[in-house]
Order: C-alpha cells, then sequence, then structure tokens
C-alpha cells in the first residue's frame, strides 16, 4: 500500500504489517487528477489535481496524520495486476483508515447539508456508485466543502 507523506507529499509503500495510522479521501474525479506516474515524476504542482492532495494532506496533518491515502495518486493503473488488487482492496483500505475525508468540489460552504434544498444531497458525490463503498467502509467520516471548510460528519449528518 502506498501512501503519501502529509508533510512532504511523497509517496512511501507499506507491506501489510507494517501499515501506519492514516486518513483517506474519498472524491469524485475531474480533469487533471494528479497520477503515481505524476507523483513519481514530480510533475504535480501544474495539475488541476494538486490544490486537492495539497488541502487534504494539510487538513490530515493538522488532525495529526502523517499519512494519507488518495486513490488517484497511490495506486499505479498502468498495472493492470495492482489495479484489480487495488479494486478488490478499496473496502478495506477505506475502513482501515482511521478517517475519510470527503471532498465535495461542487457544495459551497454556506450550503446547509440539512436543507431540503441542500446542494449537499444533489452533488455529484452521492451520484457515483464507487463512493457507496467510501460512504459505508469508513468508521469516521468528514464532509468538506469546495473551499475545505467542514459540513459535518457521517453521523452528525445522519437524517
Amino acid at each position: 500500500m502506498r501512501l503519501i507523506h502529509t508533510n512532504t507529499i511523497v509517496l512511501f509503500e507499506f507491506y501489510d504489517n507494517e501499515i501506519p495510522s492514516y486518513a483517506t479521501l474519498s472524491h469524485t474525479w475531474a480533469q487533471g487528477e494528479v497520477s503515481f506516474q505524476d507523483m513519481q515524476s514530480g510533475n504535480v504542482i501544474d495539475k488541476d489535481g494538486y490544490d486537492k492532495i495539497k488541502n487534504c494532506c494539510r487538513i490530515a496533518a493538522n488532525d495529526g496524520f502523517e499519512y494519507l491515502w488518495i486513490d488517484t495518486c497511490c495506486i499505479d493503473k498502468s498495472s493492470s495486476a495492482e489495479l484489480s488488487e487495488a479494486i478488490n482492496s478499496m473496502y478495506k483500505w477505506y475502513h482501515r483508515g482511521d478517517v475519510c475525508y470527503v471532498y465535495l468540489w461542487d457544495v459551497p460552504s454556506s450550503d446547509d447539508p440539512r436543507s431540503p434544498y441542500s446542494l449537499f444531497s444533489a452533488c455529484r458525490w452521492f451520484t457515483r456508485g464507487w463512493t457507496l463503498q467510501e460512504l459505508i467502509a469508513p468508521l469516521n467520516l468528514i464532509f468538506f466543502a469546495k473551499d475545505w471548510q467542514e459540513l459535518g460528519t457521517k453521523s452528525s449528518l445522519q437524517a
């Protein structure tokens, strides 16, 4: 399992018996996501997805986490064997993480997630099939608006 060091934004590889405490990011992919190859080459700063990584690392570090897992850049998708293993392991990785941050790029921090007219309940993240396991697997899940302001937790926003 590869994890991003939250202070240096560098990838480290860990094996099952040595995986440290870590946070995860759940998000929907967009243009300009940072890939594993981008992380290896150092070609990340000019990519649109770098701000997402940088902000999530900042929040994780502030919460006391040294490591963070993000699917877009911690998985080598050019390797079909690794990609297959990752797809089969994602539930476990989200469950093992100490907290999952959900980044909702299409929800402003002024939104009230409890309102019947909320953009929160209509956001893209809730329409994607992959995110169901990312909602269910983590014990602790925190939702963030597009400006990285906290909207609430899985437990605080339950209906």
